[in-house]
């Protein structure tokens, strides 16, 4: 994970959407809503007492059969996909979608409706930069059962190939790709979802899909139509007369692409992986995709997230010269020995400082702790961290030397190893808020051995000494 130059966005103010859900046929309000830094997409169902909340969320997946579903203790969002692509392609970092059903108006089967409702509104900037996870290595998922797979490789963009293949003259082979996120909205976002005319038949027969009619899905007549299937389907979509159109889709629809079923499998591995809960930096290529490898697949990507932050080890030069050196920190720090634990400044911008301790025989602290088996102690390592802070939030005012720095909280301290004499600390500070009023909120971190020692979530303040 690397936080980029980019800010985090979201809406501008709040807009609603109503339709019917595909498979309820359920009248359905959904409201887009502003949503604050570090928020992500969730959805909020008004419906429900207590009004319950259901993340975005890979692990949250429970059902593929007709789409992406949902579920959290027993509340269920239902064909989640387009919404959530809409979001990704808008590049909108984070939203509240309220709802009041278990599952998004099908609007005309693509994210059209989506996108132009998000930006009638408009997206604004925030102030916290935006977190990507940017793919080193070549990952894939394979399901042996379909023959479905799907593979990232690394790549400067998010970029997304799909390849469909159903085994039907009708529809035959289709490819799809998107080089750009900026061009989701005239590329992929009106890509409709689509059926084959004996998914449909069991469809209606399990008394799915109330909510469809002709414009909101592409139907491929991948077999011969009956009397009594023509009887069915006037009744499903409400229509007098239906014929087959001589490129085998059923009439009253165009298509938008030729290759539309492609660019809308496309649209919907963005909104499944959506579920990874992160930008992604990489190029996905997805033969055959479905919504079940879809979702295994940002399952596995989150796991791998998960694994390399728990692993995590910043790459620090220490023999390359230092951003400060310990004259410079004291000049900026109030701290003296022996009471000042940090010996150099590796890396520092507006959101992140690096530092280093050495940790010798020398301490004063190991005369005491302990007599025999000296280990530093864990309020220290903290200390130290904090010291680091209080660089990077003096490192706002043009006078640091004038300037005491406060600790104000300290919260969900782990200690993970016992850092020893000879070891080396790394100390890496991530701001988790924008400095305001001197205010400082960081995730710290200290490395020792190439593993994680110690971590706490610090809030530390700047105050200017008197009679300066």
């Amino acid at each position: 994970m690397i936080k980029t130059e980019f800010k985090q966005t979201t809406i501008s103010k709040e807009i609603s959407l109503t339709g019917v859900g595909l498979h309820t046929g359920s009248n359905v309000t959904l409201t887009f809503k502003p949503a604050p830094e570090n928020h992500g997409y969730k959805f909020k169902r008004i419906d429900l007492e207590g009004e319950p909340i259901i993340e975005a969320d890979a692990d949250l997946v429970t059902n593929t059969q007709r789409g992406t579903c949902l579920e959290k203790k027993g509340v269920i969002i239902q064909t989640c996909e387009h919404v959530l692509a809409a979001l990704v392609g808008l590049q909108v970092d984070n939203v509240l979608l309220e709802i009041n059903a278990s599952e998004p108006p099908i609007m005309d089967g693509s994210s059209k409706f989506f996108v132009e409702a998000i930006e009638n509104v408009g997206v604004i900037e925030q102030e916290a930069c935006r977190e990507e996870y940017v793919v080193k290595e070549v990952m894939s998922y394979l399901d042996e059962e379909t023959g479905s797979e799907i593979t990232i490789i690394p790549s400067d963009d998010y970029q997304i190939t799909t390849m469909v293949d159903f085994g039907t003259k009708i529809l035959g082979t289709q490819n799809a790709t998107l080089s750009n996120l900026k061009d989701f909205k005239e590329e992929i976002s009106n890509a409709r979802t689509f059926s084959f005319l004996h998914e449909i038949e069991m469809l209606l027969e399990h008394g799915l899909i109330k909510g469809g009619d002709l414009n909101n899905a592409i139907v491929y007549v991948d077999k011969e139509l009956s009397e009594g299937t023509m009887q069915k389907l006037r009744k499903a979509f409400n229509k007098e007369h239906i014929s087959v159109k001589p490129n085998g889709i059923l009439d009253n629809l165009t298509l938008h692409h030729p290759n539309e079923a492609a660019r809308h499998k496309l649209l919907d591995v963005i909104g499944d992986l959506a579920l990874v809960g992160t930008r992604i930096r990489g190029k996905v290529i997805a033969n055959k995709p479905g919504h079940f490898v879809n979702t295994q697949f940002a399952k596995k990507i989150k796991r791998v997230i998960k694994s390399e932050k728990r692993n995590y080890v910043p790459k620090v030069n220490l023999h390359a010269k230092p951003v400060k050196d310990i004259n410079q920190i004291m000049e900026m720090l109030p701290h003296r020995p022996p009471f000042l634990l940090v010996d150099k400044i590796m890396e520092l911008t507006d959101e992140k400082v690096i530092g280093v301790k050495n940790v010798t025989m020398n301490e004063p602290f190991f005369v005491g702790h302990f007599p025999g088996a000296p280990v530093m102690p864990g309020v220290l390592q903290i200390e130290a961290m904090a010291q680091c802070g209080g660089i990077l939030v003096l490192s706002t005012v043009p006078d640091p030397e004038n300037y005491l720095t406060y600790l104000m909280k300290i919260d969900n301290v782990k200690y993970k190893q016992q850092v020893l004499p000879g070891d080396t600390l790394i100390f890496q500070l991530d701001l988790l808020a924008p400095i305001r009023r001197g205010i400082c909120q960081m995730q710290g971190r200290a490395y020792a051995n190439g593993k994680l020692v110690s971590e706490a979530e610090i809030m530390a303040q700047i105050v200017k000494v008197k009679n300066v």
